[in-house]
């Protein structure tokens, strides 16, 4: 099954009710006036940004969208109903484009925020709209409008909370495994373009989070290098940024290739350095105490929160845990004062 980070869909609002064509039959009134409704307008396409959701995958199983027609006017001067808006619910951060044009209608970037993907045809009028002081009894009405109908494509930047970066080999996969391994899975989904790993990071008293483990970050990624944009811009949304370093290379190592990660971020996008980050050290289970202190202290000069970690065998993963649990509080504090506006 394919987790998808862009998807093609269809979208058809309502077609307007018809007016109609009535004459008031009352006793002693043989020639009634006209007295048709006009037709109820068509139900609109919305797409709503929801935070609940975090995937395109339900786009696999449903990929029309309709509203519904609105109801033809009736006779006595009755309106027809409006036809139902048909409401689709996107995860917050997708992005809509026309798929004929390519042309981006939307950034839907807020939880709640509203667009219309097709607008409802409007009603037909009825044929006591068309009566004159010349022409009293009209045999005239209009039919309701067709709604709006198009392809679009959606995309999705936002996957993750929490986004594991490193080189190839760091070991982000079986960090992903252990933390993720006793909560149930959102992945494996395969990109349209990457196969990244989605977990989900349970933690006692706050919410649980994405985690995301996305392949593809060598050096020359920034000029499209490997997989190149196709992995930066999945990053893009993700508010913690993970750097996972194998510390069991030799020399300087270890510090290089968080220079190499650092310098392919900066050089994608500047903005990426106002997320939180956290530089995690892998693989200590495979050097000794001595080493791992000579590796800490090239790190020494960095604000960053360091940690030292064996994903194989477990060691220092209940701390990285509590680490991501209070930067990820912290963060979801600042968001609801933000929108609090205090």
């Amino acid at each position: 099954m394919g987790f998808v980070d862009e998807a093609k869909f269809f979208v058809k609002a309502g077609d307007g009710g018809n007016g109609c064509v009535s004459f008031r039959r009352e006793k002693f009134v043989p020639k009634g006036g006209p007295n048709g409704g006009d037709g109820g307008k068509g139900g609109d396409v919305l797409l709503r940004a929801d935070r609940s959701l975090r995937s395109l995958i339900d786009f696999r199983y449903k990929s029309h969208f309709k509203g519904l027609a609105g109801i033809g006017g009736q006779g006595s001067d009755k309106h027809g109903r409006s036809g139902g808006d048909c409401v689709v619910r996107v995860p917050v951060g997708s992005l809509i484009k026309d798929a004929e044009t390519g042309a981006m209608l939307v950034d839907l970037t807020k939880d709640g925020q509203t667009f219309c993907a097709a607008e409802g045809g409007r009603g037909g009028l009825g044929n006591a709209r068309f009566a004159t002081s010349t022409n009293r009894t009209p045999r005239k009405a209009t039919p309701g409008q067709p709604g709006e109908e198009r392809w679009l494509l959606i995309e999705l930047k936002l996957l993750a909370d929490v986004g594991l970066i490193g080189l190839p080999n760091a070991g982000k996969s079986t960090l992903l495994s252990k933390l993720s391994a006793a909560n149930p899975k959102i992945a494996p989904y395969p990109f349209t373009t990457l196969e990244p790993q989605l977990g989900v990071l349970s933690f006692k008293f706050i919410d649980p989070c994405i985690i995301a483990d996305i392949p593809g970050l060598i050096k020359g990624a920034h000029q499209g290098v490997g997989l190149g944009h196709q992995f930066l811009r999945h990053i893009e949304r993700t508010s913690i940024l993970l750097h996972l370093i194998d510390a069991a290379g030799e020399g300087e190592r270890p510090y290089e290739d968080y220079l190499t990660l650092a310098s392919e971020l900066a050089a994608y996008k500047q903005e990426l350095f106002a997320r939180r980050h956290v530089i995690v050290l892998n693989k200590i289970d495979l050097i000794d105490a001595q080493r791992l202190d000579q590796v800490k202290e090239q790190f020494a000069d960095l604000d960053l929160p360091l940690l030292a970690v064996s994903a194989d065998e477990g060691d220092g993963l209940e701390s990285l845990r509590e680490l991501l649990g209070d930067l990820l509080e912290r963060q979801r504090a600042e968001a609801r004062h933000d929108l609090s506006g205090e």
